[in-house]
């Protein structure tokens, strides 16, 4: 896997005259405390396994992989020096309402301790800024993470089918080692087949290479029936891809080969996949989005303190009344009030102007894939407002976006003068 996603060329950064000095490389560790990262965002609560796991073994984990990433990060930066990032400031700053919201306990102790996560989470991603560089490194870190995360998922699936396949999910498909749901699955397929489109198209991959990653996952998307994911996949790739079509002959080609397999897919296969994108499910379910827009009519419907409505009742499990609420926007809104929307908001709004600001390049086409998926699944998703896998994506689009590291001005070369020669004349 490390093989397949090694650059094929070097990569070249600019420099400007008296910048900071530029760290010398960013160390192996860094990736270590990425996927750390990513494990802590994994959950602690999904479809049933093969070994009965304790739900709380799997959150000693997922919060010691968050503690063991903070103390990792500061022991490389002990002189926290950090990049300026106004992402990951909104993100500070969305601590504020947490704080307040979660001190009236109106969830319970659980939203302190969830404020605690987020503190943490931000921290260690202050800390890592200082590595930002506008590279692609964070985005091989990010897809050797997630490949082995749907490895996992596949061994699962080969160990135990039945549990992989379970009928209280309609047949989609679970992880059956570690308890993650049909939208995580999805989720993680989506981003990281993306992402190694992406490379591929700017040549810092090998076609065989990319094939390990994209195939396996391919199939696994397909397994989890997974709307929102396959959507935000195709989206997200066609605003990537079409931000490099004036500068990358490959991403037109490539852009005009999808563009009539999709339509001849459309005609040739329409009832099959008419059949895939519905689950068996019929029209009125599917219309109100199995049965979201009730949850989300209820929040809206029900009675809030002005408290409440400004700041949130605190951080808490992302439903209402005992049903998952599955909208980012309206899960911010119940936690974190009006003005955590409005700080999300400013996070989106403030990684996609960058992004068009940016000159077209392969590092700004992997950010608007991930700010576009992000996006879109912020409708039938939660995760904006708390520690999760969807602000990790939006932080690896905020290290994208970053500016180049500078190397520090070289002085001049001493220019040797050469001695003038003296007249004989002269010298009397």
């Amino acid at each position: 896997m490390a093989e397949a996603l090694k650059p094929v060329g070097p990569a070249t950064a600019g420099t400007r005259a008296g910048a900071a000095p530029r760290p010398a490389g960013t160390p192996r560790t860094v990736g270590i405390i990425w996927a750390l990262l990513a494990l802590n965002t994994l959950g602690s609560a999904g479809a049933k396994t093969v070994f009965t796991i304790p739900r709380s073994l799997i959150q000693m984990a997922t919060m010691g992989a968050l503690v063991a990433a903070f103390v990792l990060a500061l022991a490389l930066n002990l002189r926290l020096r950090v990049r300026p990032s106004a992402f990951v400031f909104l993100l500070t700053l969305l601590l504020v309402p947490s704080v307040i919201s979660s001190v009236q306990l109106a969830v319970g102790f659980g939203a302190l301790f969830r404020c605690a996560r987020l503190a943490l989470f931000v921290g260690t991603l202050w800390l890592l800024s200082r590595w930002w560089d506008g590279s692609l490194t964070f985005v091989r870190y990010h897809i050797r993470m997630y490949f082995a995360v749907l490895v996992l998922v596949a061994a699962g699936l080969a160990v135990s089918p039945a549990t992989a396949l379970p009928e209280y999910y309609g047949g989609r498909l679970v992880g059956a080692l570690w308890p993650l749901t049909p939208p995580q699955i999805g989720q993680y397929s989506a981003v990281i087949i993306g992402l190694t489109v992406l490379l591929l198209l700017g040549r810092r991959t090998t076609a065989a290479g990319a094939a390990v990653v994209i195939v396996p996952s391919l199939v696994l998307l397909a397994m989890t029936h997974t709307r929102t994911a396959t959507l935000g996949l195709l989206i997200g790739l066609g605003l990537a891809i079409g931000s490099l079509v004036l500068t990358s002959a490959a991403a037109r080609r490539f852009f005009a080969w999808a563009v009539l397999c999709a339509a001849v897919a459309a005609v040739v296969f329409s009832s099959a996949l008419r059949a895939w994108f519905l689950r068996g499910q019929s029209q009125e379910n599917f219309a109100n989005l199995t049965g979201r827009a009730k949850v989300w009519d209820s929040l809206l419907a029900a009675p809030r303190t002005t408290g409440e409505t400004v700041f949130g009742t605190g951080l808490g499990d992302k439903s209402f009344d005992g049903l998952p609420i599955d909208n980012s926007w309206l899960a911010v809104y119940n936690e974190q009030g009006l003005i955590g929307v409005t700080i999300v908001a400013a996070m989106i709004t403030v990684l996609g102007g960058v992004a068009l600001l940016r000159p077209p390049s392969l590092p700004r086409a992997c950010a608007i894939f991930l700010i576009s998926y992000c996006a879109l699944s912020s409708y039938t998703e939660v995760g904006l407002g708390d520690a999760s896998a969807y602000l990790l994506h939006l932080t690896l689009a905020a290290s994208l976006l970053a500016a180049p590291a500078t190397a520090a001005a070289a002085p001049l070369p001493a220019v040797e003068i050469p001695r003038r020669r003296i007249p004989r004349w002269a010298r009397r």
